[in-house]
């Protein structure tokens, strides 16, 4: 296997030289290419990971990096009840973001211990604190400068990353997948952030609880309705639509600090 890269693109070749022949010899069978990957401007082949614990109050938090080269943005998410920073959703959302880009940060919410607590779990004044904080704690970084930060959450996530917002108004934009906007109702109109709430057809409460929720918002904000889409979006092809809705949003929304001001 052999790697080119240049500023426009990296292309991927993996070959086989060798066949046997009939007679038992063997002979050149002309570098068949197995793959051959064509990665264009905007995709990244190589995304710096890493997994960092963040201490916050009396605990620390697990939480693990994704920032592909140059980045243009960070998105922390703030995963759903009994869920955790390795929800394979969220993990496929931020591979799809990293792949145009943006940098993303999945954490742990909860401590194992807290998580225990069935309460905790949606103790969303809690939870958005814990988002507060981490963010704090990001804006720190020096490899961040620069960026702006948006947030991704998920079921009671995203009342926490919504009730974040509303007391920072520094964050470029929030996406909803699946959200329980209404437990956090009385903070919507507060939020400054771009707002897009993304809810199946088929989720009828929660779709219902989304409508209602967006008449509370007083930024820009969307709705979007998946098709054939339940409350997790286990249907082919429907987390794939959250993937491009929610980079679309980001995209549009986040730009750099310095292009902002």
């Amino acid at each position: 296997m052999f790697f080119y890269q240049s500023t426009i693109n990296v292309v991927c070749v993996t070959m086989s030289t060798v066949k046997e022949s009939a007679d038992g010899g063997h002979c050149m069978w002309a570098l068949l290419m197995v793959g051959l990957v064509i990665i264009k401007n905007g995709m990244y082949p190589y995304i710096n990971k890493s997994t960092v614990t963040i201490p916050v109050g009396a605990v620390e938090l697990k939480g693990d990096f994704s920032i592909p080269p140059q980045a243009h943005g960070l998105v922390l998410f703030a995963h759903g009840s009994g869920s955790s920073r390795l929800s394979p959703r969220n993990q496929m959302v931020a591979s799809y973001l990293n792949q145009h880009g943006i940098a993303t940060f999945l954490f742990d919410l909860l401590t194992y211990d807290e998580d225990r607590n069935y309460e905790n779990r949606f103790n969303i004044r809690l939870l958005a604190q814990r988002l507060k904080q981490v963010t704090s704690w990001v804006e720190q970084q020096k490899d961040f400068k620069g960026l702006r930060i948006g947030y991704f959450g998920a079921s009671t996530g995203a009342a926490a990353a919504l009730m974040a917002a509303a007391e920072l108004p520094q964050i470029g934009a929030v996406v909803s997948r699946g959200g329980r906007p209404d437990l956090a109702m009385k903070d919507l109109p507060f939020v400054k952030a771009p707002v897009l709430l993304i809810v199946g057809n088929l989720d009828f409460d929660v779709m219902r609880l989304n409508q209602k929720a967006l008449n509370e918002l007083n930024c820009e904000k969307k709705l979007e309705i998946v098709h054939a889409a339940t409350h997790l979006f286990e249907e082919k092809g429907t987390m794939e639509k959250v993937c491009v809705l929610a980079a679309n949003w980001f995209e549009m929304h986040m730009q750099p600090l310095e292009l902002y001001n």
